[in-house]
């Protein structure tokens, strides 16, 4: 009789314990973007979502999301949802010619219009803004602008 009892507490315990050990689902948040300063009156938005400094600002490999919108005025907005909690960081490019890319010239410098998320300084001193440079926390539903840039800052 004692074994069943001990045999029965150490069941219930076990029950017990695997009920405060499940983890909490983790929440699905939402990130919109709204990319202001269109100048172009054709063509599309691209953006990219990163979630680490990988490919930040554009390999096309490493982003968590992506979308492209038509062109419509001189802004838009895209919301990307299914996003964990984290830090995250946008790069977008004024695609004008449907590569999905940000172009460059000879020198690096880019031929259409970009923008990315925290709107750093971009320059020849100051390069391509790094990803901790661009990156912002999600812990909630977010809403973000960025400002498209047609030529490199001061």
């Amino acid at each position: 009789m004692l074994k069943i009892v001990n045999l029965l507490i150490a069941t219930l315990l076990t029950i017990s314990f695997a009920e405060v050990a499940q983890a909490e689902p983790t929440k699905s948040l939402s990130l919109t973007v709204v990319v202001n300063g269109i100048r172009n009156k054709t063509g599309e938005i691209c953006m990219r979502v990163y979630n680490s400094e990988k490919g930040f600002p554009d390999n096309a490999k490493s982003e968590v999301k992506s979308g492209c919108t038509k062109i419509t005025g001189n802004s838009i907005k895209q919301v990307f949802s299914g996003l964990k909690p984290g830090n995250y960081a946008v790069a977008v490019v004024d695609d004008q010619n449907g590569d999905h890319k940000l172009n460059k010239d000879f020198f690096g410098i880019p031929k259409e219009g970009f923008g990315i998320s925290k709107n750093p300084t971009v320059s020849i001193s100051t390069g391509t803004p790094k990803f901790n440079n661009a990156s912002f926390k999600l812990d909630k539903n977010t809403t973000i602008n960025i400002f498209l840039k047609y030529s490199l800052d001061p």
